[in-house]
């Protein structure tokens, strides 16, 4: 699937597996929606395995998966709409101000996205990207069609000391 998506530019799917095992075996259950994800580079591991580093695009809910013999996932999915651009309201300033300072210390992961730090969808999916919660709380931020419920949920999770 790597080879393939880098070849051919293409995106594949990332869905968190609900039930059953991640490596090549038996998945039972998959949460619903999901995100697409274009590789934009690559690095080899020490192990000899391959590294790469992705960018997320466009939300999808999972209508249909089956698993090839090989192990790969595939799936029929449905684009849902992208969240239009919601300016950042001033209860949640400090949550774009800290994006501004954390992002140059996660390094060159985020150099290739674009900064909208006054876009309450953008702030919103960049924090639950990063801060250290349970998937299972970032699969249901990310199931949320409101950028500003998003941010509600997330922002009694950041220390006020800390933006």
């Amino acid at each position: 699937m790597v080879r393939d998506c880098m070849r051919e530019g293409s995106v594949f799917g990332v869905v968190l597996i609900a039930a059953g095992v991640e490596a090549g075996g038996p998945v039972e259950r998959t949460a619903p929606v999901g995100t697409s994800a274009r590789i934009i580079d690559f690095f080899p591991l020490p192990d000899g395995l391959l590294g790469i580093y992705c960018l997320g695009a466009r939300k999808f809910r999972l209508l249909e998966r089956r698993q090839r013999s090989d192990g790969l996932n595939l799936g029929k999915v449905l684009w849902l709409p992208e969240e239009p651009a919601v300016e950042l309201p001033a209860h949640f300033e400090r949550l774009g101000r800290l994006m501004s300072r954390v992002l140059p210390e996660l390094g060159e992961l985020y150099e290739a996205v674009e900064k909208r730090l006054d876009d309450a969808a953008w702030v919103s999916y960049r924090l639950a990207e990063i801060l250290p919660v349970s998937l299972a709380d970032k699969q249901d931020w990310l199931e949320l069609d409101d950028p500003l419920e998003r941010l509600a949920l997330i922002d009694p999770l950041i220390r006020r000391d800390a933006t």
